[in-house]
């Protein structure tokens, strides 16, 4: 994958092939989001096994991530995350186009995700870019009180822009 460079107000951002140099940065980022994250092996499972793994790098470093896995003219996005302090400004959203386009150019059909249910503002983004809730998983996350529901949300990914 190249490098692709965008610009908001303010900020400029490449997204950018993870590396194994990125994953303390990018479990760091993982740790900091979510209470229950990923361990530093399975980023660095991911990248063995050939997943589609990027990051959004600032001047800052590194400061947002995503795996995809394809398979059987399917994408699964496995993780997306942005750093706290630059959410709500648009980068979530194209680096979720970004990874669903690089599925779509190798002829995959349809991208999946799932999303905890107490999740508002993801939904709402994935709702936003045409994604309809197919299903949920009970119990799929691990949450403080037990388990919690995953939404399993599709989007045909030759809806694209």
């Amino acid at each position: 994958m190249a490098t692709a460079r965008e610009e908001l107000p303010g900020l400029a951002w490449t997204l950018r092939p993870m590396m194994q140099a990125d994953l303390a940065r990018v479990a760091e980022l993982e740790r900091e989001s979510y209470a229950f994250p990923w361990s530093d092996q399975i980023f660095s499972d991911c990248l063995r096994v050939g997943y589609h793994c990027v990051v959004v790098e600032t001047a800052d470093g590194v400061m947002g991530y995503s795996v995809l896995s394809m398979g059987a003219g399917e994408a699964h996005v496995l993780n997306l995350c942005i750093a706290g302090e630059l959410r709500r400004r648009g980068i979530g959203r194209q680096l979720l186009l970004a990874v669903l386009g690089h599925a779509r150019d190798r002829g995959v059909r349809d991208g999946y995700l799932e999303v905890r249910r107490s999740n508002r503002a993801a939904i709402a983004l994935y709702q936003d870019l045409g994604f309809e809730c197919v299903g949920q998983r009970r119990g799929y996350y691990q949450a403080h009180e037990g388990r919690e529901d995953a939404l399993v949300y599709r989007l045909e990914l030759g809806t694209l822009p």
